[in-house]
């Protein structure tokens, strides 16, 4: 089930399945109009409306450096990390590139999952 959600001026769509929520979009919010969409939100799990909060909150956030598909998601959150740990798979262009982490860490939140779509600054991950 997809959900759009409107904090700070900008609209984050919010995908959930099986208790999992994945950040599928995000754009600067146009008009006012699209936050009376998110009326579901308030009804459902707090799940959709926690996904963007990392994103602005403590840690620093992977963003995909490039549009393209997301292959395959090697970390979990939690997992510690090593500078060079092969974080994400992005295809782009026929061409498969690894996301690597810039510095030791622990992931704190996995924003994507396998299969998705994402544009250039995309909110993969947060390292904490």
């Amino acid at each position: 089930m997809k959900y759009r959600v409107t904090l700070g001026g900008k609209t984050y769509e919010v995908e959930v399945e099986k208790g999992e929520a994945i950040l599928v979009d995000v754009a600067d919010a146009v008009s006012p109009a699209p936050v009376a969409a998110p009326a579901p939100v308030a009804a459902a799990p707090a799940a959709p409306a926690a996904a963007p909060a990392p994103v602005a909150g403590a840690g620093e956030t992977v963003a995909s450096p490039m549009p393209g598909t997301i292959l395959s998601v090697k970390v979990a959150a939690g997992q510690a990390v090593k500078k060079g740990d092969v974080l994400v798979v992005l295809e782009a262009m026929k061409m498969e590139n690894e996301i690597m982490a810039s510095r030791d860490a622990s992931v704190g939140q996995v924003l994507v999952a396998q299969g998705a779509s994402v544009d250039t600054g995309t909110p993969l991950l947060t390292l904490v």
